[in-house]
């Protein structure tokens, strides 16, 4: 299978290819030439294999230049139970008649980044050697919060590779920082931004696109590549969890072969939620993809109105991994939605960077309006629905999850509609201690690291092992820069 630029489809290159560069040389995002589907048993046999061997059954569809035999291999690397706390590696919770959970957290950074980012290290190091590639790569990453500690740990001390994290100054949980900031590893990186994560992102980018910089790097035996959603080796692995999670419902007896699901997604940079868009466009019955936003609702208003506008103030929540105006992703959305018309896609793309905002025709909003539904919810709102799940099912979420709860109850309100719905959990309560024993009541927090055992005390709830080795853990990296100053970082390590 070939994979085209969302930019200019007649720039071709193989899956490894594409795995290995992670941005199109066009500044477009690598893309299947077609979408494969599911056979029309696909799902039934998928039943009843491990998560592990649905992985392989998915991702082999469009890794047509990775055997059978290496993709067995890396799922077995990744989701192995070395790394994941729970045999199910996803789990699927029920929370009551019609709704359910997909629990994407129990890998070792504890949040959803880890279902994509312990396979994708195999994927790229397998891909590097089908390239016949000599250099080393150094993986960049921009991270509202997750995406660093889950890129570092899955990098960390892969032969061949370097790792520069990026992460906005102010803009993560302190748990999140320290996990990046102690992160262990001969081969890894991390710098502090001064600004929000746009302002990271769009540094991370414009590194990719500097041609002199890319030279004096190639010099030194270096190339640059993503570890990002905009890489496809990320949003691959996401679809089988939404493969996945339904074919556990099946098993269960939740649902019949053919029922519709919704699917609620706490969303920033649009991956997660295009994942479950490609799942469904594989065979996967679902009804309507929910997109939940928090007080960042550039994503919310585009789907309701078909205008995208990110000139809008920007709010630091509770929810920080969702704190993001310019959603990468979206562009492969567009991409699909366009029927592939690469130049209007480059149109949005370039009204976007001059002018901060773009209107799609009128035939793509209809097409939005049949799959898509959004909704948003502030801070407050976010604490009200974890004290609600914790009082109602005994069930804590983290300030993600507790934004997708709320959208989705404010859906059914709305509409009416009843369908089973997966609501997608994507981190443990444990990495947001204090918003959410603030949630629960609690006013007088602990200190430090040792807020994660007040929250354990308070709730009953064992913190997971991978938080709970974070005491005493030395910091080893606190550089911090400007986005205009990025450049430096990147020559300074690379040396």
């Amino acid at each position: 299978m070939q994979y085209v630029s969302t930019r200019n489809k007649n720039q071709k290159c193989s899956a490894a290819q594409a795995i290995a560069q992670g941005l199109a040389s066009d500044g477009g995002l690598l893309t299947p030439e077609v979408l494969p589907k599911l056979s029309p048993n696909g799902l039934s046999t998928m039943t009843d294999m491990s998560y592990q061997q649905r992985a392989v059954f998915v991702m082999g569809s469009y890794l047509d230049d990775f055997t059978a035999s290496e993709l067995s291999s890396f799922a077995s690397k990744a989701y192995g139970k070395d790394k994941f706390d729970v045999k199910d590696v996803a789990p699927v919770r029920q929370v009551d008649e019609s709704t359910y959970c997909l629990e994407l957290w129990h890998g070792p950074t504890c949040a959803f980044k880890d279902m994509a980012l312990q396979m994708l290290p195999h994927l790229l190091s397998a891909a590097l050697v089908k390239n016949e590639e000599q250099k080393t790569v150094c993986i960049l990453v921009a991270t509202s919060g997750d995406t660093g500690k889950a890129a570092l740990e899955g990098f960390r001390d892969v032969d061949k590779t370097r790792i520069l994290v990026f992460y906005p100054k102010d803009g993560v949980s302190d748990i999140q920082k320290l996990q990046m900031r102690t992160q262990e590893g001969e081969n890894v990186a991390v710098c502090a931004v001064e600004g929000n994560f746009d302002d990271a992102q769009t540094g991370v980018k414009k590194l990719f696109s500097d041609p002199e910089l890319r030279e004096t790097l190639a010099g030194r035996g270096f190339f640059f590549s993503s570890a990002n959603s905009i890489n496809w080796g990320r949003i691959l692995p996401q679809i089988v969890y939404y493969v996945s999670a339904y074919c556990d419902l099946l098993r269960e007896g939740r649902l019949q072969k053919g029922d519709p699901i919704n699917i609620c997604v706490p969303t920033g940079n649009f991956g997660n939620i295009l994942s479950a868009y490609y799942a469904k466009q594989m065979g996967v019955p679902v009804n309507r993809l929910i997109c939940a936003s928090n007080q960042n609702n550039v994503l919310t208003d585009f789907i309701k109105t078909g205008v995208y506008d990110r000139n809008r103030p920007f709010y630091n929540t509770m929810s920080p991994s969702m704190d993001i105006l310019i959603s990468s992703n979206l562009e492969r959305l567009l991409f699909e939605f366009t029927e592939r018309d690469d130049e209007a896609v480059k149109g949005y793309m370039d009204a976007l960077a001059a002018e901060g905002r773009y209107e799609v025709s009128e035939k793509v909003k209809k097409r939005l309006d049949r799959t898509f539904a959004a909704g948003f919810c502030g801070d407050q709102e976010t604490q009200a629905m974890i004290a609600k799940m914790w009082k109602s099912h005994n069930y804590l979420i983290d300030t993600h999850t507790a934004v997708a709860f709320h959208v989705l109850e404010q859906y059914r309100a709305e509409t009416g509609d009843q369908t089973p719905s997966l609501v997608v959990s994507t981190a443990s309560p444990f990495k947001f201690c204090d918003n959410v024993l603030g949630a629960l009541g609690v006013t007088e927090l602990a200190q430090g690291l040792g807020i994660i055992d007040q929250l354990s005390q308070v709730t009953g709830v064992p913190a997971p092992a991978p938080l709970e080795a974070l005491k005493g853990k030395a910091v080893r990296f606190d550089q911090v820069t400007d986005k205009a100053h990025m450049a430096d970082q990147v020559l300074e390590i690379l040396k």
